[in-house]
């Protein structure tokens, strides 16, 4: 017996994603007005949010904070919305009860690649980035080691995107002008089981 679901109407998928992810507890986001659930990151995906986020921290000026799964809407679209690894964004979002960041506010935007993305799935998401003006980009991939650093977004894409190895360190432009050491990034594969 099929189950007859009411379509949601425009302008209220977000009030859906919100109920599927107190449902489920898993990450909920809207890319050109499709909902994408992601699982809660595994060990390694949380291991280089980790290690970027104590990279970070301590090099940023006090005006911006490193916060880890706060959204970034879509302007003029009511339902776009993604929640990247990590951004780089305004102090003063901290002190507030907002829970979508507006793409101009943010510095940098941080995806780290799950082991079940799809090559498909990762551009979309580039161009969705690129579409809403979010200056600088940085998808980090531990499939294969490598991380690809987008900026100059203009006309829905990417200008620029520089590429780079697990081991090589990523140059953040101005107004953060620091180098991300990569060496410690963890790759996916076999972990031994058992350690202490």
């Amino acid at each position: 017996m099929s189950r007859i679901h009411p379509k949601p109407r425009p302008g209220h998928l977000r009030e859906i994603a919100e109920k599927i992810e107190e449902a489920t507890g898993l990450r909920v986001q809207i890319v050109g007005g499709k909902l994408v659930m992601s699982p809660t990151p595994r060990g390694k995906h949380a291991g280089v949010i980790y290690e970027l986020e104590e990279l970070i921290r301590p090099k940023l000026p006090h005006e911006l904070v490193a916060t880890e799964m706060s959204s970034i809407e879509m302007p003029d679209e009511p339902d776009d919305f993604v929640t990247p690894d990590l951004v780089i964004c305004p102090r003063q979002f901290l002190d507030s009860d907002d829970w979508l960041l507006d793409p101009c506010d943010i510095e940098l935007a941080v995806e780290v690649v799950s082991q079940s993305e799809k090559s498909r799935e990762i551009r979309d998401k580039a161009d969705w980035y690129a579409v809403a003006r979010v200056p600088v980009l940085l998808v980090v991939d531990p499939r294969n080691g490598t991380w690809a650093l987008h900026t100059r977004p203009d006309n829905g894409a990417y200008q620029d995107v520089l590429p780079g190895k697990f081991g090589e360190p990523v140059p953040l432009p101005e107004p953060l002008r620091l180098e991300i050491a990569t060496d410690g990034f963890p790759v996916y594969g076999d972990t031994p089981r058992g350690r202490s």
